[in-house]
């Protein structure tokens, strides 16, 4: 490999065409500010979803909107986010990934600032649903930096880890920030990410540069793939968003389903026809990146339906402030702390697919822990689930990252942070959407703390079984390797005749 291809594969940023250096996994000074300013990109991402989540009661009470509106605006990030990923990670490979990310992040900065000001809802909806397409083309970009410029081995294996572990603590940490913040103004929930934008924005115009490209023609956009991919992602994230709201009825929930699976048959015609797809086809025939997808948004799914019973069940049912629920889920962001320092030993010993089954694994007791809550549990029986639950999320997340990433084409790199970030947000998506669905149907009429009780006792059954089917998806690769294996090691104890 070429230093050209990867600039820090050998630990000094400027290295002349002669020069030459005993491979190493260090990374030298330059490498480092680039991957912290990709961090802080990723770290933006989770703490504005976060601080937003924590500050929507805060909104409601001030701007009166209706439930509805409410539920939109968080709604809006995600139709946004997942109807334009895919045509985002593409579009890093095309027209450049350096020139996606500062480009996005400028839109980001300024739409997140506009939130602040807004003072009707259909403000706050129009802003978030452009931050969610600007967060689409940001963040598959950034990834697709990392992957790109740093060669497969130990040294991309520190890199995803550190960055996957940040964007796990901007999450954990902007549960807690958002309840401070809210408390002073929710609109600071707004303005905070907009100093983050800008402090990362002049670094990246600093460190970040264009790699060397090929000039294999000019790079013409697939319009009818574009347009066909995304009408079909923001018609299914619509539909399942939907899904959350079962009283509004099935007809409309029913009619995007339909209209998204056909705008995405549509595509697949377009894409095997296309002399230049949008997305090769051919890349959905790698067996490890579909498992790492698919285990992705059922985890996604798990994690976030978790995290939201806990918080309705903290504060609707226990009377808990905002504060106190999002301090309740601190110890969850051990994942922080554990993925850049312990996980990276972890899968030079043990690799990256028996973490992500042990991750699966532990996240399963988590969310068997906290069947039986009860209506007088004490924080002490909550935390070994949080615990745990911080544990798995550490050897799960940066692994699934590499797994997703690795052996593919660095021309194809954004496509393939593209489809991992978009299995991550429809997982979160559909999670939400299925624990909220079995949530209300378990209470049915009843309106008493105990049936409030059962109902979410019954929705954490969901996030149970989509960890479980996460670890047998994982597992059963694995078992296909293993066998794999065994017959070439037969083979070669054939004597040839």
């Amino acid at each position: 490999m070429s230093n050209r291809r990867f600039p820090f594969t050998e630990g000094d940023p400027i290295l002349s065409n002669s020069q030459t250096l005993p491979r190493t996994d260090r990374m030298g000074g330059r490498a480092w500010g680039v991957l912290l300013v990709l961090c802080g990109a990723i770290f933006l991402e989770g703490i504005d979803v976060a601080m937003l989540n924590v500050a929507l009661p805060s909104i409601r009470a001030e701007l009166g909107l209706s439930t509805a509106t409410l539920s939109g605006v968080v709604s809006a990030y995600v139709l946004g986010y997942g109807g334009f990923m895919l045509l985002g990670g593409r579009a890093a490979d095309l027209y450049g990934r350096r020139r996606m990310f500062v480009g996005w992040l400028v839109v980001f900065l300024v739409f997140s600032g506009l939130g602040g000001f807004a003072t009707e809802g259909w403000m706050l909806l129009l802003a978030r649903f452009v931050t969610g397409v600007a967060a689409a083309f940001m963040t598959p970009a950034g990834l697709s930096i990392i992957t790109t410029s740093f060669e497969e081995g130990p040294k991309r294996n520190k890199a995803l880890l550190f960055y996957a572990g940040t964007g796990a603590g901007g999450f954990s940490l902007g549960l807690v920030i958002g309840g401070l913040l809210a408390r002073i103004d929710w609109r600071w929930v707004f303005f905070t990410p907009v100093i983050l934008s800008a402090i990362i924005l002049l670094a990246a115009l600093w460190l970040i540069k264009e790699p060397a490209r090929d000039e294999r023609g000019p790079r013409r956009l697939d319009f009818a793939g574009a347009v066909t991919v995304t009408m079909a992602m923001l018609l299914i994230a619509y539909a399942v968003v939907r899904l959350e709201h079962p009283g509004q009825g099935w007809g409309w929930t029913v009619a995007s389903f339909a209209g998204g699976v056909a705008a995405l048959m549509a595509f697949v015609s377009v894409e095997r026809r296309s002399p230049a797809p949008l997305v090769r086809l051919g890349i959905l025939k790698s067996g490890p990146l579909v498992r790492a997808n698919v285990s992705a948004l059922l985890f996604a799914g798990s994690f976030f339906g978790f995290q939201f019973l806990v918080t309705l069940y903290l504060q609707e049912l226990r009377g808990w402030s905002t504060l106190e629920t999002s301090l309740a889920l601190l110890a969850v962001g051990i994942d922080a702390i554990l993925a850049p320092t312990l996980t990276p030993r972890l899968v030079a010993r043990f690799g990256n697919t028996r973490l992500i089954f042990g991750g699966f694994v532990l996240a399963a007791v988590s969310y068997a822990l906290f069947l039986p809550l009860a209506m007088d549990w004490t924080y002490a029986a909550m935390f070994p689930s949080m615990i745990i639950l911080g544990l798995g999320f550490a050897l799960a997340y940066g692994p699934l990252t590499i797994v997703a990433t690795d052996g593919i084409a660095e021309d194809e790199q954004g496509l393939a942070g593209g489809l991992l970030y978009t299995a991550f947000q429809f997982g979160a998506a559909l999670g939400l959407s299925a624990v909220t669905a079995v949530n209300v149907a378990a209470l049915g009429a009843g309106g008493s703390p105990e049936a409030a009780l059962g109902g979410y006792r019954a929705a954490l059954v969901v996030p149970l079984v989509m960890a479980v089917l996460a670890a047998i998806i994982i597992a059963s690769g694995r078992q296909r390797v293993s066998a794999k294996d065994a017959r070439l090691a037969s083979e070669e104890a054939i004597p040839a005749s």
